[in-house]
Formats: C-alpha cells, structure tokens, sequence
C-alpha cells in the first residue's frame, strides 16, 4: 500500500489529471515520469516538481516504443489518452465520431499491448474512461467510454495473476481540456452540469486525481472502473 520507489509513468501527465496523478505519486516517494505533447509543460513540471518527463506523440506506435526502450519497465502505467465530442449519431459526420472512438478506445489499446510487455512483476495499467452524457448527445465518446471499460475486463483476465488493470471514470471536470472556454463559458458549463449531479456540484481535480493513487496502491484490484462523477449516472 506504498508508492515509494515506485516507477510510475503519466501519459498525459503535465496538465490536469494526469499533471496532478504525477504530483500526488511523487509526494509519495515515487519516481514519477510525464509524457505530454507540450515540451513548454514539460519542462514547467521539470522545474517546478522535479519530474522526469518527455514530449511525443503517445499515439504513435513507434514512439510508444522507443520511449520504453531507452526507459524501460515501470511499476505503473497511467494513460490520460482521450479526449471529448458532442453530438448525437445523425447531427454528426461519420469522421467525427469514428475520431472520438479512435482517440478513446483504439488509442489506449494500442497502448495497452505496448505497455504490458514493460510492467513489472505486480505493477498496473490504469487508463481514463467517462461518466455522464448520453448516447444521443456524445454519440462516439460514449461508445469509447464503454468499449475501454469492455477492455478493461478482458485485459485484467489476460494480465493476471503478474499484473493489473483497472480505469477511473469522471465526469464533466474543469481541466486544461476546456482551457479554450472563457471564465463566464466556464461558469456556466460548471453550473449545468452540477444541475444534473446528485452531489449538485461538479468534480475537483484533486478529487479524480486521488482515484489512480488508489488504484496502484491496492494490489487486491482488478478489472475495475472506479466512477469518481458524484452519482451522475445514477
């Protein structure tokens, strides 16, 4: 129930979520390293946390690779891969949806089969799914959700007994993803959304964040999706 010499890699790991999960594990005595797109991010998380990290494209196989032979196994794997859409399934292109469940689902299984060969003995994948929305209002992110909670199950049965797989899934949370809305969008996004949350409010960063510590330090689970949404689905 420790991360303290742990090897843990964020992937998405320097806004967000993923900057948080990197700052939480390393106040625990990990040794923590973040991959973001960013190099600008990076080196802000070098310097201002200490934390390791790199800039690539975590989408893309063959860097996927390299940066696992130049840094080799670690004890856990975060992958904050995906990003959002709207829309229902007439009033948006096929691209568009095929993109959302491309970012979502197929990016982190690509991941999942490359970063499973580099974990190590007891060591965990915990990747990002969602809470929230409808099919007729987040038509492909909501098949992306699904199908990685799908996978989750399944992998956690072929990783076994050596290592685990587990995803969280949040809802609606403001995050650097939105960082494109101005504050009075921002407000009125966070005001609708904790409308429809029984909690009635939305979720803090930290709040999610603490959910992927949970899930390395617990060796007893597996193939589970950890909602941290404040009851939106129910």
């Amino acid at each position: 129930m420790s991360l303290e010499n742990d090897k843990v890699l964020v992937i998405g790991g320097t806004s967000g979520f993923g900057k948080e999960v990197a700052i939480m594990a390393k106040h625990k005595k990990a040794d923590v390293y973040a991959i973001g797109r960013d190099q600008e991010r990076v080196n802000e998380l070098r310097y201002d946390e200490n934390i390791q990290g790199s800039s690539l494209d975590a989408q893309d196989e063959k860097q996927l690779e390299h940066f696992f032979e130049k840094y080799g196994s670690f004890d856990h794997i975060v992958s904050m891969l995906g990003g959002a859409m709207g829309g229902g399934f007439l009033n948006s292109s096929v691209a568009d949806i095929r993109k959302a469940v491309e970012d979502k689902f197929f990016a982190n299984l690509q991941l999942v089969q490359v970063a499973s060969k580099h974990l190590r003995n007891n060591g965990s994948i915990i990747l990002t799914s969602g809470s929230g929305g409808h099919p007729y209002d987040a038509s492909g992110a909501i098949i992306g959700n699904q199908a990685i909670n799908t996978m989750v199950q399944g992998v956690a049965v072929e990783l076994a007994p050596n290592h685990r797989i587990n995803a969280v899934s949040p809802t609606w949370t403001p995050t650097g993803l939105w960082r494109d809305m101005n504050s009075k969008q921002l407000a009125k996004q966070k005001t609708n959304v904790a409308e429809n949350v029984p909690l009635g409010r939305v979720a803090e960063i930290g709040e999610v964040a603490s959910a992927y510590i949970y899930l390395m330090e617990n060796d007893f689970i597996t193939g589970q999706i950890l909602k941290v949404d404040g009851g939106v689905d129910l």
